[in-house]
């Protein structure tokens, strides 16, 4: 049993591609309910999002939505989660998805992925909070993100100690096991110093 108790995942929200991250997606969602772990994501029912929380429920777990309202209007928000919560706008949406998390992965995605990864590994750099945060990476996917990380540590503008700020997994069973021997977070800061 783990110390940690809600994941936040950010994936992609895209139907358009291989079925394989989908897959995995959904394959988080039912591990993380199997082991007690509810589910914070961005609340969508498309992509690798909608499977996410569609392997917790379908696990019996617990997945919580967060959406910002222009999204909701949009109709792509996931109509059969534990519960949806519609904010006012995307940085409500990551404040809210920190403020219920004790834990974070990035699986593959795009640009929103990449936004919401860095400023989680941003905020854990200014000590202001030290979560857990994990890159899955599912068949080599974040490598070149990895060399890019590398690359401005080599050019001064990363510190060495800070490419420690994320572990790195390559698959599903090594998410859980790095969360299974992960302690929750001991530090939380007021948001408004977010």
């Amino acid at each position: 049993m783990t110390g940690i108790s809600a994941l936040c995942v950010y994936c992609g929200s895209s139907n358009r591609v291989d079925p394989g991250y989908l897959e995995a997606a959904r394959q988080v969602g039912r591990e993380a309910a199997l082991r007690g772990m509810g589910i914070v994501f961005g609340g969508g029912r498309v992509g690798m999002m909608g499977a996410v929380a569609d392997g917790a429920l379908e696990a019996g777990g617990e997945a919580v939505g967060i959406i910002p309202g222009h999204l909701q209007e949009q109709e792509v928000g996931h109509d059969g989660l534990t519960r949806l919560e519609v904010v006012e706008s995307m940085h409500a949406r990551k404040m809210r998805m920190f403020e219920l998390a004790d834990a974070f992965c990035a699986l593959p995605g795009g640009l929103g992925t990449l936004d919401e990864t860095f400023e989680i590994v941003t905020w854990k750099q200014l000590d202001l909070h030290d979560a857990p945060v994990l890159l899955v990476n599912l068949g080599g996917y974040w490598d070149p993100l990895l060399t890019m990380v590398a690359h401005q540590a080599e050019a001064g503008f990363v510190r060495p100690q800070h490419q420690g700020l994320f572990q790195v997994v390559d698959d599903i069973e090594a998410l859980f096991a790095a969360l299974e021997a992960a302690s929750p977070p001991s530090v939380k800061v007021d948001s408004r110093r977010l």
